[in-house]
């Protein structure tokens, strides 16, 4: 491996991690990098169509507040693997090492500091996390996917390049064939194709509230009403039952391994406010209604969709203020409403970055030659 085109992409080995370090590792394997992964047992599912040469799991864990009885253990995890990762760089002679939040990138990029390997910390969110937030103090780089990003290090805007969030080529190329096809219906018969999904950790609460509140949309809407919706496996037969009772067409998934495609054929997307969500809505151009995960550290997801709110692509409905009742009335609002879906579609093309990916390998070449990057003007 040459020393000069070797990148190592540190990543927590959940979904909105791993997705944007996939389209970078893709980008850099487009320009003939090598490029290595280590993130944590759980991205050998997530990281399947990961473009790496290896994949390494590292020692990691989280650091518990309110909790010092576990500090000892996490704390003897994290330098095992601080040392793992410390052996792996050395033996791979990585140009640069960058990281993509969660802690299992916390071991990687402290080794990479220590080792002066120059680091970038790639931020999903509009505030920072925890682990970027530590890791960021050394960096020789920071991108981020938002404009405006909250919690960066003293110091650190002159280091702080807008690149957006790296979105996979897959739907990239979804975007491309279908993105700009967006036509929600005029008349009463014609039908309106809903997405729902939820993630890995927000899919239960919309399991619970959607077929009620579907169920309470007057009943032409309900008749042409498609609905696709990703539930956990342990909800579909309570959900598919409920939806069969409302005399609604639901087709429902705990994976659907084609959701760009699904995507671009809803005239309405809702979903949680995870940054990788955000970013492929963007990209694809969907209008979407948010709902934050209300318990996401730092807030982020509230953070995300306000954003996206902000710039008219979509509406925040925070979870602890919705019933069954009032989504049933914003929807059927919003369903006879073509201006407003058509001009939060905009919207959302607007905000999209497709070049992020591109943005941010420019980023990794210009630290492998030994520049800083040029913070952009946004």
């Amino acid at each position: 491996m040459g020393m000069r085109r070797v990148a190592v992409l540190a990543a927590g080995g959940t979904g909105g991690h791993l997705f944007p370090a996939q389209a970078l590792a893709e980008a850099l394997v487009a320009r003939g990098w090598v490029t290595v992964l280590m993130s944590d047992i759980r991205a050998r599912d997530y990281g399947r169509d990961f473009p790496a040469a290896e994949m390494l799991v590292i020692p990691s864990s989280t650091l518990t507040p309110g909790k010092p009885w576990r500090v000892p253990g996490q704390l003897t995890r994290l330098l095992r693997g601080f040392l793992v990762a410390r052996r792996a760089i050395l033996a791979r002679q990585p140009a640069v090492v960058a990281g993509f939040g969660g802690y299992p990138s916390l071991p990687p990029l402290l080794a990479a500091q220590a080792l002066r390997v120059p680091t970038l910390v790639h931020e999903q969110n509009a505030v920072m996390g925890r682990a970027n937030r530590l890791l960021a103090r050394k960096a020789r780089a920071i991108a981020t996917s938002f404009p405006k990003v909250a919690g960066l290090p003293a110091g650190g805007a002159a280091r702080t390049v807008f690149t957006g969030n790296p979105v996979r080529r897959a739907v990239i190329e979804a975007a491309k064939r279908w993105a700009t096809a967006y036509d929600p219906p005029e008349g009463v018969g014609e039908t309106f194709e809903i997405l729902v999904f939820g993630g890995s950790q927000g899919a239960r609460f919309l399991s619970d509230i959607m077929p009620p509140a579907l169920a309470a949309l007057p009943a032409a809407v309900k008749r042409a009403l498609r609905v696709t919706q990703q539930c956990r496996p342990e909800d579909l037969q309570r959900v598919a039952r409920a939806y069969g009772e409302a005399g609604i067409v639901a087709e429902l998934k705990d994976f659907f391994d084609d959701m760009p495609q699904r995507m671009a054929r809803a005239h309405l997307v809702i979903a949680r406010a995870g940054a990788s969500t955000v970013a492929e809505l963007a990209i694809m151009a969907r209008p979407a209604i948010l709902v934050p995960l209300p318990h996401a550290l730092d807030n982020d997801q509230l953070r995300n969709a306000e954003a996206f709110s902000r710039a008219g692509a979509g509406w925040v409905m925070p979870q602890a203020a919705i019933t069954a009742e009032k989504l049933a009335a914003f929807l059927t609002r919003l369903r006879f409403d073509r201006a407003r879906l058509m001009a939060a579609h905009e919207a959302a093309a607007a905000l999209a970055r497709p070049d992020a990916a591109e943005r941010l390998a420019d980023v990794v070449e210009a630290l492998a030659a030994g520049r800083v990057p040029r913070r952009e003007e946004t």
